[in-house]
């Protein structure tokens, strides 16, 4: 069996071989899920996630999501394999790692992909929410993995999540940089061309995001689709952050932000025709979008978006796999981010 990441086998082989052994793993790694609910999932807790001194953002999030949602990355923490597991829907189903095209398209095969997965994990492995997008119809939920569960580093995940009306999580797309998880490491584990999927299945779970947030993705996306940087720009606030992740690029107010879209506008991937909206989700508060890119080296993306209370952006936070641009690409952002 060929070495991976730490000199263990890859994720591919862990996660494609779970199935073997997966009853024995759910039993050694479970937790009581009553006493582990009651000692994370109370919403006064001191810590969000035992043992993580991290507190999420969550100014752009419904209280009943923060609240339902905070169980999920406790078990995922505690490698408590039933609970974590209740929280996805046994009906209908999806989970797709964007980066990498691994995907899953029912309950069953998730679990024993995770059931494979816990014993890789190094024994202090934490997953914890920095900041909650959106309400428990649609959300965005930007978390860290510590690491060694996917590399020898942070991956800092931007999840696109869909839940029924029961609460249960029915698609779930990641969106990373993997420049953090090692460019070589990335090309070892993604899967092969043929093998991607074909589509992101956000037609099974169908538009579901507030109107607001609807509205604001529609006008924002055909403005920069457009290229008019000025249409795009009015949808800010005044004092408006703008993020873009893999570039390190943040640049704060609505003037500098036009400034920086307009003399950047031929380089970002979410900038220019060939570019859409795959997914759109969140409540009037917070949420973003899923987007793609037919003419450029960044086929996909996603973007957070926090509105104030007038509907204006407030904070636009850009994340796409930043191996998919080489060096030159990337100090052009930062040259073209220096103010004259």
């Amino acid at each position: 069996m060929s070495k991976g990441i730490g000199g263990g086998t890859t994720r591919r082989q862990v996660l494609t071989g779970a199935a073997v052994g997966a009853a024995a793993v759910a039993t050694a790694s479970l937790l009581p899920a009553d006493s582990a609910q009651a000692r994370a999932g109370r919403p006064g807790g001191a810590q969000y996630v035992t043992g993580v001194d991290v507190l999420p953002d969550t100014s752009h999030a419904s209280k009943a999501l923060v609240n339902h949602i905070r169980g999920y990355f406790q078990a995922k923490t505690d490698k408590n394999l039933d609970w974590q597991t209740s929280y996805f829907s046994r009906e209908q189903f999806t989970y797709i790692d964007a980066i990498l095209g691994w995907h899953w398209y029912t309950w069953q095969a998730l679990h024993d992909a995770l059931a494979g997965w816990y014993p890789t994990w190094p024994e202090n492995s934490k997953s914890y929410p920095t900041r909650i997008l959106g309400d428990t119809t649609s959300a965005i939920l930007i978390f860290t993995d510590t690491p060694g569960m996917f590399g020898p580093g942070q991956v800092r995940n931007f999840g696109a999540v869909n839940f029924n009306r029961q609460g249960k999580i029915e698609r779930w797309v990641d969106y990373w940089d993997a420049r953090q998880f090692g460019v070589t490491d990335w090309q070892k584990e993604q899967e092969p061309p043929n093998q991607w999927p074909t589509n992101f299945r956000e037609t099974t779970v169908g538009e579901a995001a507030s109107p607001v947030m609807r509205r604001v993705v529609s006008r924002l996306s055909e403005a920069l689709r457009t290229s008019d940087i000025a249409a795009a720009v009015e949808l800010f606030s005044s004092d408006a952050v703008y993020e873009d992740v893999p570039a390190h690029i943040q640049i704060t107010s609505q003037a500098s932000i036009e400034t920086y879209l307009t003399k950047a506008a031929s380089l970002l991937p979410y900038v220019g025709a060939g570019t859409g909206v795959r997914h759109v989700l969140g409540s009037q508060a917070g949420g973003g979008y899923e987007w793609t890119a037919a003419n450029g080296p960044i086929p996909r993306g996603i973007t957070g978006i926090e509105l104030d209370p007038w509907g204006k952006i407030e904070r636009f936070t850009s994340v796409w796999n930043g191996a998919y641009a080489d060096a030159a690409l990337l100090t052009a952002f930062a040259q073209q981010a220096i103010e004259h």
